[in-house]
């Protein structure tokens, strides 16, 4: 009797062990894993079989959703052809007689593309489709044409903004260009040698390119996907139909289209646009002196640790910096406490500087350091 009490005593003693290391297990994992010889692995799963992914076989969803806020833009150019230059020759006068001596006139058509991008009617597109014209049509893709007035441009980063009067315009959804990865697929839309609305697809290749000389300032998404002549100020979307760029140049030796394009972010057409409409211009902090980068033989030359840092190659007279004592030759390498690495990153950071505010300046002077204080002023309109 006594034994069996003392097994129904264990018996029960044991399934209580039992059930509390289930609800440990159960509640707690992570608290038996603490033991100093259990690792812990995020286990891939099939590591010794390629990753792959289910293929999408089609992106009509997302070219739907976009194409209707992608326009076509015509401009028109009047340009007043001079007089021959030996009218008034007596000899040319002779033979030729007046026939060469009025004016005459002459009209350039061009082509590119556009993005609405406001239900007011804004369109974003580049600076160099509408450069110089005297007349702007907007073609959309339900065939209506109607003509555009220009609100504002901005050549240092070569984006415009037109504005169509028409009611209920497709806009498009702007998407998040600061998260694009490398990989990522992307479509550019556009009228590509005037041959119609036109959809090609490809990748992202890199991001933040700069120092293409391209333009003043530049951070521009690069891809593959074909761009050619009449794209743009076309619209470079993602795969859920969002805009995440503007297309604006290529690199072709040709002049078409050999897998290197370029397009604008949208974070910085989106900034570029509000401050023109806000403001009639963008607001960019301004030094006023022509720089240029550092090269190892530069470096030796002036007896520099390093090539980081930008040398001062001239001054506009009255300017920032030279009120603020800078001198040719001189080589600024912070900002700010910043250090400043090379062209593009000086450009930069100036630019995002207040108008107004005063920059501590400090860089290498003939072997010596130096600091001094300018004031930056409001870039001056580029034409």
């Amino acid at each position: 009797m006594r034994i069996n009490k003392t097994l129904n005593f264990i018996f029960q003693f044991a399934t209580l062990g039992l059930a509390a290391a289930f609800i440990i297990l159960y509640f707690y994992p992570n608290q038996m894993s603490n033991h100093p010889h259990v690792v812990e692995f995020k286990q891939a799963v099939k590591e010794d079989q390629p990753i792959t992914q289910q293929a999408v076989g089609s992106y009509a969803d997302a070219v739907a959703i976009a194409q209707p806020a992608v326009v076509n833009i015509f401009t028109l150019t009047r340009v007043i052809e001079r007089a021959h230059p030996l009218v008034d020759d007596p000899v040319f006068k002779r033979f030729f007689g007046d026939r060469f001596g009025v004016p005459r006139e002459r009209l350039d058509t061009s082509l590119g593309s556009g993005v609405i991008v406001s239900p007011q009617g804004y369109v974003l597109t580049n600076n160099h489709v509408i450069k110089g014209a005297d007349e702007i049509q907007v073609a959309l893709t339900n065939g209506l044409t109607t003509r555009a007035r220009l609100v504002g441009t901005d050549p240092d980063t070569d984006l415009a903004i037109l504005q169509i009067d028409i009611d209920q315009p497709q806009v498009i959804t702007l998407g998040n260009s600061e998260i694009l990865r490398v990989g990522d697929v992307v479509l550019a839309i556009g009228n590509p040698f005037g041959v119609g609305q036109t959809v090609t697809s490809g990748i992202v290749s890199a991001t933040h390119r700069s120092m293409l000389g391209i333009n003043t300032y530049e951070n521009y998404i690069q891809t593959d996907a074909a761009i050619n002549p009449g794209n743009s100020g076309g619209a470079l979307i993602n795969a859920n139909g969002e805009l995440i760029g503007i297309n604006t140049a290529i690199y072709s030796k040709s002049g078409g289209s050999q897998g290197i394009g370029f397009a604008i972010p949208v974070s910085l057409a989106k900034d570029v646009m509000s401050q023109i409409i806000e403001h009639g211009i963008v607001k960019r902090g301004w030094l006023g002196v022509a720089i240029q980068g550092i090269t190892p033989q530069l470096a030796e030359s002036f007896r520099l640790d390093s090539p980081n840092g930008v040398i001062i190659t001239n001054l506009v007279r009255n300017g920032p910096a030279d009120l603020a004592g800078l001198d040719r030759g001189d080589v600024v390498t912070h900002l700010d406490n910043k250090a400043v690495n090379n062209t593009y990153e000086l450009l930069n950071t100036v630019s995002q500087v207040e108008p107004g505010v005063t920059v501590v300046i400090s860089g290498i002077r003939k072997g010596q350091k130096f600091k001094t204080k300018a004031k930056v002023v409001q870039r001056p309109i580029q034409e």
